[in-house]
């Protein structure tokens, strides 16, 4: 299955950022961000629940880019 989420981040470098932990969140199978459109596309694997996978997304990214945000 795939997402796609409205994100509110400041560079194109945090928003590598949030695309790289993303992709090292458990239940993703890829992440790709697009600072210009300030979306995130997420592709969670087989039988993942997408609320609970992007509580921890949002988690992880807060680790790096502790301004970002992710809107459910």
């Amino acid at each position: 299955m795939k997402k796609t989420y409205k994100i509110e981040v400041d560079c194109a470098n945090c928003a590598n950022k949030m695309e790289e932990a993303a992709k090292k969140t458990a239940g993703v199978k890829d992440a790709v961000v697009n600072f210009m459109a300030l979306k995130m596309s997420v592709e969670f694997e087989e039988g993942a629940l997408p609320e609970t996978v992007m509580k921890e997304v949002l988690k992880n990214c807060k680790v790096v880019e502790d301004d970002c945000e992710i809107y459910f």
